[in-house]
């Protein structure tokens, strides 16, 4: 030390890293706020300084952890702090979580009513911001054949391919199937263009002794269904 010089003060941040990583590897997730849960995110965007106000910030301006990871793009870059670093990491902890639940998606689980279909399906949505939709396909004795993704549109539309839809369907040899889509609007109520290309599709099907059972719209970790809606016949009541 040169003379004369005091030593630095330690910063009250100092080992803070070290010690919250700790404590989540030791204890898990649970015990830790949902700003707690960020930072630990944050630390690998952020290689050094403190991101404890930023991860207050963002709670504060989204409301939740959730809410910080689906949020906009758009409206993550406008955070102080916020990089391209981060946005990415965010967008990936939710396409990962995505793909995690979908490996619960099982051949072989017994798929003969629209909740079973729905419990299945809305791990699927995810975090998605713009309309996505897939597809169950189920032999003859109520069991999953497999998921398929069919189709990708924008914020405020889906397009149902029903080419891809038959194609799936016969690949997969289905007696039945069940659609679902999301709506990132926040409301899960089918619109009329849902339900017209969804009995165009039932139409396209029934030659070829395909059922389709139901279709779901999913928004907000909530869905409903057209055949509960009375929006489309209930084929499984024949």
């Amino acid at each position: 030390m040169e003379p004369n010089k005091l030593p630095k003060p330690k910063s009250i941040h100092t080992g803070h890293r070290l010690r919250t990583k700790q404590q989540f590897l030791e204890y898990g997730g649970e015990h830790l706020h949902d700003h707690q849960m960020l930072e630990l995110i944050l630390f690998y965007t952020h290689p050094q300084g403190d991101v404890n106000p930023l991860a207050h910030t963002l709670i504060d301006r989204f409301g939740s952890l959730r809410a910080v990871l689906e949020a906009p793009e758009e409206e993550l870059v406008k955070v102080v702090g916020i990089t391209d670093h981060s946005v990415t990491l965010f967008k990936l902890f939710i396409e990962v979580m995505r793909r995690y639940h979908r490996d619960d998606i099982v051949p072989g689980t017994a798929v003969t009513s629209t909740e079973e279909a729905a419990e299945l399906l809305r791990h699927c949505f995810v975090g998605l911001t713009v309309e996505t939709l897939y597809m169950l396909s189920v032999d003859a004795k109520g069991k999953l054949l497999g998921c398929d993704h069919i189709s990708r549109g924008a914020v405020d539309a889906v397009l149902l391919d029903q080419r891809r839809v038959v194609e799936k369907a016969i690949q997969r040899r289905a007696s039945q199937v069940y659609l679902a889509h999301c709506h990132a609007t926040g409301y899960a109520m089918p619109s009329k263009e849902d339900v017209w290309a969804t009995r165009r599709l039932r139409q396209a099907l029934e030659p070829l002794n395909i059922r389709l059972n139901d279709h779901l719209v999913f928004a907000d970790g909530d869905y409903v269904s057209m055949v509960q809606s009375g929006l489309i016949e209930n084929y499984l009541l024949r």
